[in-house]
């Protein structure tokens, strides 16, 4: 009873009008507004998932269809495999469904289904494929069984949940002494930390590299985490959280004989959720789709992640898309998940950090 009330108070509030007896001009602008940003935002998506269950044939017609559609196919008696089915229009004008055996140049051989010892010869113009709906789902199960897709995963969930878990401590801990304790510099070293953002990663690729093949983590997933675990974005975000805080509610611990680390760990942390599920969402989102910083550290494809092994569907001269587009699709999932998890977070963390 609870779900069919909600989905009524949902249906009442999309069909509600600004006067009740007609329709306004501003109700149809904003479902027309609705509409278009509802297409703008999922249409891409349903592309590519409908894309991803094509095969690669269909992938390159023109022009392009939104449903993955395969032509025909029925079994003839005489022929070991099944035969594609075309509509023909015959030299007297009447149509037929015949099945194609073969086709030489501009010429193709076809053959009634019902009766196989009847054979036409017709032009290729002549003759329509018959199409339907036929999803190609070894486009998801072949790169399982061809590729060591299932280690690329497993390395992207491994890099991306350790960077992620790595990322709120580390940024919470700075945040907290930057929010909550008073010393000289504070600031500056605040401007400096948010002034970092302006500096892109390829700027620092070289010294990073150095760095890391320094310390022997090259080749190593640890050499893909830990120098991306702290962001300024993240600082930023979770200390102007923090700043809502009362510092009172701190004192009264310090009073209580509350250690610095209780106080982080049990007013702080809890305090901040909001902000640290927004944190969390950005770095699932960051980790997922890095392919450059990957790209660069790891050369065993044994410790690739999943953005590096998409590209071992891309060969120099020839690019298998229906992979490519089914396991792209399949990458989506978790970030997607992750999103839908901590959606409820972003507004309250987003509005209490006043980023815009």
């Amino acid at each position: 009873m609870t779900g069919i009330a909600e989905s009524g108070g949902v249906l009442r509030f999309l069909t509600r009008r600004r006067n009740e007896g007609r329709i306004h001009w501003t109700d149809v602008a904003t479902w027309m507004w609705l509409i278009s940003g509802l297409i703008l935002m999922f249409g891409p998506v349903i592309w590519l998932g409908l894309s991803s269950l094509k095969t690669r044939a269909a992938l390159t017609e023109f022009p392009p269809t939104l449903l993955p559609l395969a032509t025909k196919e029925v079994r003839v008696e005489g022929f070991a495999n099944p035969l594609p089915l075309f509509v023909v229009k015959l030299e007297d004008g009447t149509e037929r469904e015949l099945a194609q055996v073969r086709r030489v140049g501009i010429r193709a051989r076809m053959v009634d289904p019902a009766d196989p010892t009847k054979t036409f010869d017709v032009p290729i113009e002549a003759r329509t494929a018959v199409r339907e709906v036929s999803p190609a789902w070894e486009n998801y199960t072949e790169p399982l069984q061809r590729f060591a897709f299932v280690r690329f995963f497993g390395n992207s969930l491994f890099v991306t949940i350790v960077a992620t878990i790595i990322t709120l401590i580390v940024n919470s801990m700075a945040a907290f002494a930057l929010a909550k304790y008073q010393f000289r510099g504070r600031g500056a070293i605040m401007a400096f930390i948010v002034s970092t953002l302006m500096i892109p990663l390829s700027v620092i690729l070289i010294p990073l590299f150095m760095v890391i093949n320094g310390l022997g983590l090259f080749n190593s997933l640890w050499g893909v985490i830990l120098p991306t675990v702290a962001t300024p974005t993240g600082v930023f975000l979770l200390r102007q959280y923090m700043l809502t805080i009362p510092d009172e509610m701190l004192e009264a611990a310090r009073m209580d004989k509350a250690s610095e680390w209780q106080i982080y760990w049990r007013i702080i942390l809890p305090l901040t959720a909001p902000a640290l599920a927004v944190l969390a969402i950005f770095s699932v989102m960051w980790r997922w789709n890095d392919f450059l910083w990957p790209l660069i550290v790891l050369s065993r494809q044994e410790l690739f992640t999943l953005q590096i092994g998409l590209s071992s569907f891309a060969g120099e001269l020839n690019v298998q898309w229906h992979y490519v587009l089914a396991m792209t699709f399949v990458t989506m999932l978790p970030v997607v998940f992750v999103f839908g998890l901590l959606q409820r977070f972003i507004t309250t963390g987003i509005a209490g950090t006043g980023m815009k």
